[in-house]
C-alpha cells in the first residue's frame, strides 16, 4: 500500500511545469482561504480569483469543492511530511516515534483550526467520485507513518496497525474539532493507538 504520492491523480498524465504552478497556486488559494473562515469560505469563484486561473480551468482540476479540500490535504501533508524529515522524531521506540509524529501534525493542524476543520469535513463528504484524492491522502499518511517506524517493507500485520493507527488519529482530529475531546485526551488515544506497533512487529512473534 505505502507508494510515493505523486502530484497529479494516479489516472492522470504527468502535469507540465506550467500546470504544476498552477496546480499549487490553487492550493495555496485554498489553504488560504479556508484558514481565514473554513469550510463554507472556500468558493469555487473565488478560488480562481485568488490563484489567477480561469472558473473553467479550475474544475478541470478539481471538480468540486471537496476534490479541492482533500486535495490541500494531501498538500498540507506532504509539506508536514517534509517537515518531518528535517527533524526526525527521536522517540526510542517505533511506538513512540509514531506518536510523537502524528502528534506535531495534529498540532500543527491545531495551530490552522478553520483550515483542519475545511479538510477534515471535505474527507468526510467525499463520495466515490473523490476516491483518488482520498487514497492520497492515505497513502501520504501511511508514508508518513511508515518513516517514523523506520520501515520500507512492512509486513501485512504491521500495516493493518498503520490502518488502525490512521482511523483513530482522523477520528481524534474530528472529535477535537467538534470540541468533544481536548488535546490531553488525544495525545493519550494516539499513544495509546500506537501500542498496536509493538504488538505487530516480528520480533513480538518470534
Amino acid at each position: 500500500m505505502p507508494a510515493e504520492v505523486s502530484s497529479a491523480s494516479p489516472a492522470s498524465p504527468p502535469l507540465t511545469e506550467r500546470q504544476e504552478a498552477r496546480r499549487r497556486r490553487i492550493l495555496h488559494a485554498s489553504a488560504q482561504l479556508a484558514s481565514r473562515g473554513g469550510f463554507d469560505a472556500v468558493q469555487m469563484r473565488e478560488v480562481a480569483e485568488s490563484s489567477q486561473v480561469a472558473l473553467g480551468t479550475l474544475y478541470r482540476y478539481f471538480p468540486s469543492k471537496v476534490h479541492l479540500l482533500v486535495a490541500t490535504m494531501q498538500d498540507q501533508l506532504e509539506h508536514m511530511h517534509g517537515t518531518l524529515r528535517k527533524k526526525p522524531p527521536q522517540g526510542e521506540s517505533a511506538a513512540e516515534r509514531v506518536a510523537e509524529t502524528l502528534m506535531r501534525a495534529f498540532r500543527a493542524l491545531q495551530r490552522e483550526p478553520h483550515l483542519a476543520d475545511a479538510m477534515v469535513r471535505a474527507l468526510t463528504f467525499a463520495d466515490r467520485s473523490v476516491s483518488p484524492e482520498v487514497d492520497q491522502v492515505s497513502r501520504q499518511t501511511t508514508v508518513i507513518i511508515l518513516d517514523a517506524m523506520g520501515l520500507e517493507n512492512p509486513t501485512p500485520e504491521q500495516l493493518s496497525a498503520v490502518r488502525v493507527i490512521e482511523h483513530t488519529w482522523h477520528s481524534a482530529l474530528i472529535t477535537w474539532l467538534s470540541g468533544r475531546a481536548s488535546i490531553a485526551q488525544v495525545k493519550i488515544d494516539i499513544e495509546t493507538v500506537c501500542r498496536l506497533i509493538d504488538l505487530t512487529s516480528p520480533e513480538t512473534h518470534e
